[in-house]
């Protein structure tokens, strides 16, 4: 600057906490309805574009759901953001179809029954107006096409119903002919094989009794076809826990407890071991795989997080087996916090790279966490998502709720993420520095019924907050939550996931699909 004046940048705001709405339900409960436990949710994903969401149950059903709001204005978003057209609505999405995945087996080597239940579901890229994606079981994952087949209908016959003669008269002159001893075979001793074409004479205008359909492709109805095209399976000995597609669009891997198994596309008898944390001997085992994910732009990077709390991130262009990681991400825990529990409730359970890749979200039991890849000393943000249960930790250990994996998720631009709790709430923080949005919401048609009335600050440095917090905590009635009302430990949200352009959620109460926009 002129006369040696120094910048100074105004600080930047935090962004407004939004305010959410309804916007759909799918398989709402009647008021007493008993839920079918096929029927229960347990995976959630957006393609990258947005306009398909798709969800998996215990029954082993996968259910596609497309946009609709955008398809009004006649051209597709990407087209209507090039003319510059105001969007002032909402995501809306309607049924599109739905296939069963996967079915129930047994291994008989094992004895073992594997359930039919969706664990995880991947879209894959787009081609030729058709849509593929991924799903699995805790043995199998599969690979579906869906694709629009237009409907063939019969549109006529040839047949002259004035004219019509019945099906037994058939070339009557045949009939009347003296009989002739045949062979076995059809033919006739007394006569050559080329003889025989003389007598297949049809009359002037065909046979009046064959029938003859004249088949047209009515280009205006469709019908929605998924096929599996590959099936990529006895490759995990342990229940596989997540897959992920690769940047590069050919790859994709799947992990289960204790290896990461790297698969392609095209090929389904075949895939790499790239990472084996299997000790020589079992019970020298500390730690398994809790999740994995391929980062969103580098095809050589993924990451991987731990029952210790751990996430590590591996570069494929290192070794064939990736058993020493290029970067680790853990906390030190606090001192004199250590409990019986605490190994337990660190154990992450979710983890998703940010839109850009430069961020890593983590879900353990009691909080969600934000690591910059950059800098592994430590989160830049630790969120609180249900402190109130602290005191009642005894209590879900007897009823093994302290073993529930919550997802967690990112918004497209960043600003946000967002996780399940108990009472089928779930919560949104500001992930920005210096925001103190932290909203809680019911998976119902009214999502601002038990909003915190006092959003609690994102703790910076977990050392000093966390013990000020257990304090707090343990001030609390037991069976209530931060805002005074009663918790259900039955009702649990685990499973959401956010739009990839919108302000949008979609998330999983048993078995109905809520969707919220701000």
């Amino acid at each position: 600057m002129n006369g040696g004046d120094e910048v100074v940048t105004a600080p930047v705001e935090p962004p407004q906490p939004l305010e959410w709405k309804f916007s759909q339900v799918f398989g709402e409960r009647t008021a007493g309805e008993e839920v079918q436990e096929v029927d229960i949710i347990s995976a959630i994903e957006f393609d990258k574009t947005g306009d398909h969401l798709a969800t998996g149950d215990r029954g082993g059903r996968v259910v596609l759901f497309e946009r609709t709001d955008t398809k009004d204005h006649g051209g597709s978003r990407r087209d209507l953001e090039r003319l510059d057209y105001p969007i002032g609505r909402h995501p809306e999405f309607r049924y599109k179809t739905e296939f069963q995945s996967h079915e129930p087996e047994f291994d008989y080597l094992k004895s073992l029954e594997i359930e039919e239940k969706i664990n995880k579901i991947r879209w894959c890229q787009t081609a030729n107006g058709a849509l593929f994606l991924l799903s699995t079981n805790d043995k199998t994952i599969k690979f579906w096409k869906v694709q629009e087949k237009k409907i063939k209908k019969i549109s006529d016959m040839n047949l002259d119903s004035s004219k019509a003669v019945g099906n037994c008269s058939v070339a009557s002159s045949s009939n009347s002919l003296s009989p002739r001893p045949y062979l076995a075979n059809g033919g006739c001793p007394d006569r050559s094989y080329s003889s025989l074409s003389n007598e297949l004479s049809f009359p002037p205008g065909g046979i009046p009794s064959l029938r003859l359909p004249m088949v047209v492709v009515a280009s205006h109805e469709t019908s929605l076809v998924a096929r599996c095209r590959r099936v990529y399976a006895h490759a995990h000995d342990y229940h596989i826990n997540s897959i992920s597609n690769n940047s590069d669009g050919e790859t994709f891997i799947s992990a289960d407890d204790l290896r990461i198994n790297l698969w392609n596309l095209e090929i389904s008898n075949q895939s790499f071991n790239i990472v084996d944390v299997k000790p020589a001997n079992m019970e020298d085992l500390t730690e398994v795989i809790t999740s994995a994910e391929f980062h969103p732009s580098h095809c050589n990077m993924l990451g991987y997080s731990s029952s210790k709390g751990s996430i590590r991130l591996i570069d494929l262009r290192q070794s064939a087996l990736c058993d020493s990681h290029a970067k680790l991400f853990e906390e030190p825990e606090p001192p004199g916090t250590r409990s019986f529990f605490t190994e337990i409730i660190a154990s992450i359970s979710d983890i998703k790279f940010g839109k850009d890749g430069r961020y890593i979200l983590s879900r353990d039991y009691m909080t969600l966490k934000l690591w910059d890849i950059n800098m592994d000393s430590g989160p830049v943000s630790t969120f609180q998502v249900h402190e109130y249960l602290r005191p009642k930790l005894c209590d879900l250990y007897e009823n093994d709720s302290i073993f529930d994996k919550f997802e967690c998720c990112l918004s497209g631009d960043g600003l946000r993420v967002a996780t399940g709790s108990y009472s089928n709430l779930f919560r949104v923080f500001g992930s920005s520095p210096g925001s103190t949005e932290a909203t809680t919401l019911e998976a119902s048609k009214n999502p601002m019924r038990r909003q915190v009335q006092t959003p609690s600050r994102p703790s910076r440095s977990l050392s000093s907050s966390l013990t000020r917090v257990v304090r707090r905590a343990g001030a609390e009635s037991p069976g209530v939550d931060a805002n005074g009302n009663s918790f259900d430990f039955t009702t649990k949200l685990l499973h959401l996931a956010w739009h990839p352009s919108e302000k949008s959620i979609a998330c999983a109460a048993a078995n109905s699909l809520y969707m919220y926009y701000a």
